[in-house]
């Protein structure tokens, strides 16, 4: 079963702890099987069977080599002797007591070596989602639901935990016990354990039919949840908007929609795996009813070599009893193997999710920028629609160029290509003359800093969030980049200063706040290449004066590609690229491209209109 390969896939990584595991497993059963097999002699020295003592010292299934017949032949012996009755009688009780002191210390031990098992593979799924997570091209994100990715690191990992991690311990532990029970079932009575073999493949295939179902039920109850999520993400990310707009009722009543077919789901996948008890203790009776019947006619049955004797009858009535609960946990355990199917099937296809931007192996190292950066007959497809047609820019060190357009003419697109967010469909983007994709990932973003038109923040101090690109930046430099970002002052006007937390996404802070974290930030990193997803257009005046202050000093003597939305802040570019439907449709600085009376210049009379 695919969902277990990938739960022992995962166990093969701690060899130590599953064999300390399976010891202890091993040895509790053992006593277990050694307490429950010394019921057949104990009872016989009750009801005074003294010659059916006798009759075991050299006959019976496995005859002397019976371990269990040699504690009957001591008993015997024993019983011989004058008050020998209850010194045998002290002897059972004592091995008895003995075997379930060991069973139960055994079983403390393996369950203490199975703990560290379950918690490491959940542990290791969760780290390799969030990796895969971190790894995952920008684009993935854009074609996938939030809320279902969450789902996926909740629910379905809990899923896993509940369901098909847990059953680790039946896989583990219930085999063993059926196994020593099995074999001493047979040293009692070989016909009687024979029937009884040949019983249970019929329950067997009664459980397997109504496992296979669960999985697909289960499926469906997952994606559901993952809608809910997405539902629950975009209700708390909108919530401004929903009240303006009074769309409470509308929201809710999508919710309540989506809510009310995860009920009828849940219901229909539980009521399933509920049937999985009843079901299997019905056959477990029945069994018990049919050992009760043929084991009974053994019993007083005359036949040589086919009989039983009362005592090992009701030995074996009993240790079958207890054979019932292991294989009723085996039951349950494929149902929840099924249950959790499901979800390792939507983990795994995240964590195999394919990484479209890759990395060669022999890729080098982008330590310097020192000439330009060029785009030469770049086409990117997004799906089956074309953003971008044969681009071809070259941008120099050291200068500002400028994308402008209508929005959806590909502006962020372009600017996506140069750190590698995205890949060109067709041509190609250089560095210094050779193609990025030669270069590492981490050296080419190291380069680069990038300042969006959303301040994207963490829910932690200050300080940590401006030196999220420099892990061993020292306060002073802190304190400098933020002089530069035109932030210091409002930092050091917190009663904590720079380890002030700003709450998530940074919703204790104005906007103008935000951006100039966010561009103290870049100044830190102190990157040679900017790209600047203009930043005051969603700004007040004062907060805008303010960011564009920091901006001119962020980008001083530095290479800058700025997607500009509103025109009046890039008058001074050296270069305005105008993108029209994905094609450079214009180029120039603001004089010349307002002299071609064309495209850029109806742009800059709209907005001077508005």
């Amino acid at each position: 079963m695919k969902s277990l390969r990938v739960i022992f896939r995962y166990i093969s990584k701690y060899p130590r702890l599953v064999t300390a595991y399976f010891g202890f497993n091993i040895l509790a059963a053992i006593f277990g099987v050694l307490s429950l097999g010394l019921l057949s002699p104990f009872l016989m020295l009750i009801f005074k069977q003294g010659d059916a003592f006798k009759a075991v010292s050299g006959g019976g299934f496995m005859g002397k080599y019976n371990p269990v017949n040699y504690v009957k032949n001591y008993l015997y012996q024993t019983m011989s002797e004058p008050g020998g009755d209850i010194k045998a009688l002290v002897f059972i009780c004592l091995i008895v007591f003995v075997s379930i002191l060991l069973k139960n210390l055994f079983a403390y031990l393996s369950m203490y070596f199975l703990n560290p098992i379950r918690n490491r593979i959940v542990n290791d799924m969760r780290s390799n989602m969030y990796a895969k997570i971190l790894a995952l091209p920008i684009g993935f994100f854009s074609e996938q639901r939030k809320g279902d990715i969450m789902s996926k690191l909740s629910n379905d990992l809990s899923d896993v935990e509940s369901s098909t991690i847990s059953v680790l311990e039946s896989l583990f532990r219930e085999p063993i016990q059926i196994i020593l029970f099995f074999l001493y079932l047979i040293i009692l009575s070989p016909q009687l354990t024979l029937f009884l073999i040949l019983f249970l493949p019929i329950s067997g295939l009664i459980l397997g039919r109504i496992g296979r179902s669960l999985k697909k039920d289960n499926k469906q109850v997952l994606q559901q949840f993952g809608t809910l999520f997405s539902t629950i993400e975009e209700t708390l990310g909108g919530i401004r908007i929903i009240k303006a707009f009074n769309a409470e009722e509308k929201i809710k009543k999508k919710f309540d929609d989506e809510n009310e077919v995860m009920y009828h789901l849940k219901n229909k996948a539980n009521r399933r795996r509920d049937l999985a008890s009843p079901v299997s203790e019905a056959l477990g009776v029945t069994a018990v009813l049919c050992i009760l019947w043929y084991g009974g006619r053994l019993v007083l049955s005359g036949d040589a070599g086919f009989t039983l004797n009362a005592g090992d009858f009701l030995a074996y009535i009993a240790i079958f009893s207890q054979l019932i609960q292991p294989l009723k946990a085996l039951s349950s355990a494929s149902y929840n193997i099924q249950r959790g199917a499901a979800s390792i099937e939507r983990i795994e296809s995240l964590i195999h999710e394919e990484v479209g931007i890759k990395e060669k192996p022999d890729a080098r190292v982008l330590k310097d920028f020192h000439e330009a950066i060029e785009l030469r007959g770049v086409s990117f497809f997004y799906e089956d629609k074309q953003v971008l047609n044969n681009i071809n820019l070259r941008i120099e060190k050291g200068k500002t160029v400028a994308l402008v357009g209508s929005s959806g003419a590909g502006k962020s697109t372009l600017a996506d290509l140069i750190p590698r967010f995205i890949d060109a469909a067709e041509g190609e983007v250089l560095i210094d003359g050779i193609n990025i994709k030669e270069y590492t990932l981490k050296s080419i973003r190291a380069q680069m800093g990038i300042v969006t038109q959303e301040a994207i923040l963490f829910n932690d101090s200050i300080a940590n969030n401006i030196a999220l690109g420099k892990e061993t930046a020292p306060l002073e430099e802190i304190k400098q980049a933020a002089t530069i970002a035109n932030a210091a002052r409002f930092i050091e006007a917190k009663e904590d200063g720079y380890e002030t937390n700003i709450g998530d996404r940074g919703s204790k802070l104005s906007g103008g706040e935000r951006q100039r974290i966010t561009i103290a930030r870049a100044v830190l990193k102190n990157p040679p290449i900017l790209i600047l997803d203009e930043a005051t257009s969603s700004l007040d005046t004062e907060s805008e004066r303010l960011v564009q202050d920091a901006i001119y000093n962020l980008m001083n003597n530095r290479t800058s590609i700025v997607i500009a939305h509103r025109l009046s802040t890039i008058r001074h570019a050296d270069e305005i690229i105008v993108l029209k439907k994905g094609e450079i449709v214009e180029r120039g600085n603001h004089d010349q491209l307002i002299g071609m009376q064309g495209f850029y210049k109806r742009l800059v009379e709209m907005q001077e209109v508005r």
